[in-house]
């Protein structure tokens, strides 16, 4: 069988010797030209049957060595084994490690040796992989933490430097020999400081558990921690978003017509924050939305064509929440709009971590065994005027009397048109 190498170079044989044969009926061509007679019907009849015939004969060749490159298989790096099982090996040995450290703690009562024992660290630090596949486990739960910007931070305090949007000055021509950078080209900068909050809940361990298997019980431990994460996380992230902190409150509306929504849509946000935007609701205000039409009768909620399952509000997608994760506040559906991860930044110090006790929480008078799981993280506000908070319960569609005055007073345009 021909190696690739060969293949090519019959490939280009082939071409040589009907480029070779083109050359040729060229020149006969223009001798013909000049004198009919040069050439007999023989020769010129040849010629033209010997190119064919060398066409023929390249594209074979031609398809041959595209066959021959496709059916090759791809010569494969030297696969690192000694990495890869090294790598796997000790991922596998560190859970192993740490349900072994877990289980005699939780029935010893004794913390393994290396880890904290005093301070707000105390306790058995759980491993970042662990942590890896708890946040995995924290998105399947509708975690509000996906659409805000999150900050993995190191120390427990800190500060960050932010410019706003509004806030952002164009860069200063330096090719203008006139020009100087004046000292008011400063940018404007929003400090924000952070301090990693603990937050902690308390489960009991049963005898049971503790005598499975280490993939059971990390099994458990992991789809406990993550439930508890999203409520805690999802508790201080609305507590923000619906009230702001530092002072900084964010923009309320009030929503019982459909042309409120379009005012919120179209005149609340810089334009630059409202191209990035996204519509968040819970579940019961999502249903209400899905009924509203304007005064074509067209929904407000039209189909995403690039995504089957997804609706949009004038362009802009809308995130739905569970109730359970995002309630409704006194018999009111929430409403935000805005661009979250420019809004809300979560500081996550991953540093989860377990303790065991059985001294509260009913432990000494029960004879059980709890474990305390402590997250650490902070929530701040960022930007107040990158999103607006909004609430309703029932909202009328838009009629046609009501869009052509209200589009005129308001500079809002019906949907659909």
């Amino acid at each position: 069988m021909m190696d690739i190498n060969a293949l090519q170079d019959n490939f280009e044989k082939a071409g040589a010797k009907v480029e070779e044969l083109q050359n040729k009926q060229q020149e006969m061509s223009v001798k013909l030209v000049n004198d009919p007679k040069a050439y007999s019907d023989e020769e010129t009849t040849k010629l033209y049957n010997d190119l064919e015939k060398a066409k023929k004969i390249r594209d074979i060749a031609k398809r041959t060595l595209d066959d021959a490159r496709a059916n090759q298989k791809t010569p494969k790096k030297p696969v690192l084994p000694t990495e890869q099982k090294v790598a796997k090996k000790k991922a596998t040995e560190i859970r192993d490690a740490f349900v072994k450290d877990f289980t005699n703690m939780v029935t010893s009562g004794i913390v393994p040796e290396g880890s904290e024992t005093t301070g707000s660290n105390a306790g058995l630090t759980i491993p970042v992989d662990v942590q890896t596949a708890i946040h995995k486990l924290v998105r399947s739960f509708n975690s509000l933490e996906s659409i805000v910007n999150v900050d993995n931070v190191t120390v427990p305090t800190g500060s960050r430097v932010y410019e706003k949007i509004k806030d952002i000055k164009p860069l200063a021509d330096l090719d203008d020999e006139t020009a100087a950078i004046g000292d008011n080209d400063d940018p404007e900068l929003t400090l924000i400081k952070y301090a990693v909050h603990r937050y902690a809940g308390i489960t009991t361990v049963t005898n049971t558990l503790l005598q499975d298997t280490a993939e059971n019980i990390l099994g458990w431990l992991m789809d406990w921690a993550a439930k508890k994460d999203v409520i805690t996380r999802n508790t201080k992230i609305l507590e923000v978003l619906n009230n702001g902190k530092d002072k900084k409150v964010p923009k309320k509306a009030s929503i019982t017509k459909f042309d409120d929504i379009k005012d919120i849509s179209n005149n609340t946000l810089d334009p630059m924050i409202e191209n990035s935007s996204t519509w968040l609701t819970n579940q019961s205000g999502y249903n209400v939305l899905s009924k509203i039409k304007d005064a074509n009768g067209d929904y407000l909620l039209q189909p995403d064509v690039t995504q089957a399952d997804r609706k949009l509000i004038d362009g802009k997608p809308v995130q739905v929440i569970a109730d359970k994760w995002l309630p409704d506040v006194s018999g009111n559906h929430p409403l935000y709009f805005g661009d979250f991860k420019q809004a809300i930044t979560l500081y996550d110090r991953q540093k989860m971590s377990v303790v065991s006790t059985n001294i509260g929480a009913g432990a000494f008078e029960h004879d059980l065994t709890k474990i305390r799981f402590i997250d650490r993280f902070d929530v701040e506000l960022i930007d107040d005027g990158a999103y607006v908070v909004g609430s309703f319960k029932t909202v009328a569609d838009q009629t046609k009397g009501t869009a052509d005055t209200d589009n005129k007073s308001t500079g809002t345009a019906a949907l659909g048109k």
